[in-house]
């Protein structure tokens, strides 16, 4: 079912664009409770995915666990790093344009019929830490009884994931209407059309060439790779949560690896900080906005100031709606000088652009696992050779 799935939800959603205006204001309010119902029980239960997923790859690597958590971070350094950097490209191309940007006018949107939230037993980070502490302890002291427990937790963990699909078109219908409802996806289109589609075009420009190199330069490899991630892609655009749509980004990111617990395992662990779309989309608006008050362009050294502190800001976000902009405003005023009236308007966009910015980040999630998958491949394809070559 999930290879088909990219053009269930595109029919899906647009169905809804063309049939959403004939149905009742209630009908709207119920699919929208349920699609925050369900992604309710999705947030509820990712701490156990999470840390069922890194109690295994831990037990696995218990004795060199740590430096593969410190190579998965310079991983995600340098990929933030990168993406942000780039940026300052088209910003600076983009702070050059006559912009003139208004703040959008607030309305009231729609709410749901009722509201079911389960609680939040354990925060993500938490059970990342755990997962990850719990399987090098027990994997180097009590190996056996480590392995078997990551074995009964990896087929919980794949019974949820695969049953998870079949609520992917209701989960997806609720939000779409909601966005459709509040205006979001008309203001996009009237409003702010032009910045949004540069945006946009750097976003998906860096995805592919990203998804094309890592594939070898293979061209339908490259397509291929996208289009296991898109159901996710899909997902993450409709919920703007990179977390809610998690499951689908890790059977994505498993259908493009060949080692499968490495998709598993580097998903969740970079998921709420490995975020392509926001090291777009921030610095552009940023420059956007900048021009628009009056303020001077950043130089160069400025730029990779505000750069660093930007990378080492994602280590805090949270892949919820509006979380990526969040924790960047305190960064914003400080090194690039925003006002209170700045940081309300760059606020405001982020959050209208919230759909891509989702979307982007989940394809540039499912590129890294296919990129540590392809460098753990040609790791463990040169030890072996080793021998051979020491042989000869």
């Amino acid at each position: 079912m999930l290879h088909k799935m990219p053009i269930i939800l595109i029919i899906l959603i647009i169905s809804i664009l063309i049939f959403n205006p004939l149905l009742p204001v209630s009908a709207k309010q119920i699919m929208y409770a349920l699609s925050l119902t369900i992604k309710s029980g999705i947030i509820f239960i990712l701490p156990f995915i999470i840390f069922s997923l890194l109690f295994k790859a831990a037990v696995g690597l218990a004795h060199r666990a740590s430096l593969v958590i410190a190579y998965l971070l310079i991983l995600i350094c340098c990929s933030n790093f990168c993406s942000t950097f780039l940026s300052h490209y088209v910003g600076s191309w983009i702070y050059h344009f006559d912009l003139s940007l208004i703040l959008p006018k607030e309305a009231q949107g729609l709410m749901p019929a009722w509201s079911c939230s389960f609680p939040k037993w354990i925060p993500n980070n938490v059970a990342m830490f755990l997962g990850l502490s719990t399987g090098i302890i027990l994997g180097a002291f009590k190996a056996n009884f480590a392995q078997k427990l990551a074995g009964y937790l990896e087929w919980l963990v794949s019974k949820l994931l695969k049953s998870f699909t079949f609520f992917i078109p209701l989960f997806v219908t609720g939000f779409v209407m909601k966005l459709q409802y509040d205006g979001v996806i008309q203001t996009i289109i009237k409003d702010y059309a032009s910045i949004f589609f540069m945006i946009a075009a750097a976003q998906f420009t860096y995805i592919f060439l990203a998804y094309f190199i890592i594939n070898h330069f293979t061209l339908h490899r490259a397509w291929s790779s996208i289009k296991n991630m898109l159901p996710a892609a899909i997902a993450g655009f409709s919920t703007m949560s990179s977390a809610a749509v998690m499951p689908l980004t890790i059977l994505g990111a498993e259908s493009n690896a060949k080692n499968k617990d490495v998709a598993r395992s580097v998903i969740p662990a970079s998921v709420n900080v490995h975020l392509v779309g926001d090291c777009f989309a921030i610095p552009i608006f940023a420059f956007a906005v900048m021009k628009s008050f009056g303020l001077a362009e950043p130089t160069f050294l400025s730029y990779l100031i505000f750069v660093c502190y930007f990378v080492l800001a994602k280590f805090s976000v949270a892949a919820i709606p509006g979380g990526g902009i969040i924790v960047m405003l305190p960064i914003l005023e400080t090194y690039l000088g925003f006002n209170a009236e700045m940081l309300s308007l760059i606020t405001a966009l982020y959050i209208l652009f919230d759909p891509v910015i989702t979307c982007t980040n989940v394809l540039g999630n499912g590129a890294f696992a296919q990129l540590v998958d392809r460098l753990q491949f040609a790791n463990k394809r040169s030890t072996y050779q080793r021998p051979d070559l020491e042989v000869a």
